[in-house]
């Protein structure tokens, strides 16, 4: 059975991306941590990050490292937060958001209750800065 992000990453399911190669694509998580809180997923399904192909892993963490630096900009952000927990969806994904401090790390702290409107805003900012990076041609809706 297909996971959910599987199912957003077919257009089954509605997501907010700010991402999009032939092999990663990186999108919002309904229930952030802070604004601007992404989830980078590879297009095929690996539940564990161990068992994942290390040159995909590392296509993964190349891609967490542009969102994370996009969600420092547009956020005013010192540092994005990286995790990799892997217990609510069992399809690698890996947690980028903006933080000033540990606080951010904890995902029991989410908040499923965010407006459409902040969550579309929080997107398009992202794309802004990915855009300025230079990383047009993967900008989704670009």
């Amino acid at each position: 059975m297909a996971s959910v992000f599987s199912k957003i990453i077919a257009g089954e399911l509605p997501g907010r991306f700010v991402w999009s190669d032939d092999s990663v694509v990186a999108f919002l998580t309904i229930a952030p941590v802070a604004k601007g809180h992404a989830l980078v997923v590879p297009r095929e399904e690996v539940d564990n990050w161990q068992d994942v192909d290390p040159a995909l892993f590392a296509h993964c963490n190349e891609v967490a490292q542009h969102v994370g630096k996009a969600v420092c900009g547009a956020f005013g952000s010192p540092r994005a937060g990286m995790l990799i927990a892997g217990f609510e969806v069992a399809h690698l994904h890996l947690h980028v958001f903006p933080a000033a401090d540990m606080s951010g790390f904890d995902l029991s702290l989410a908040d499923p209750d965010v407006p459409a409107e902040e969550m579309d805003d929080a997107a398009e900012r992202i794309r802004a800065q990915l855009r300025a990076q230079g990383h047009d041609a993967h900008v989704a809706g670009a």
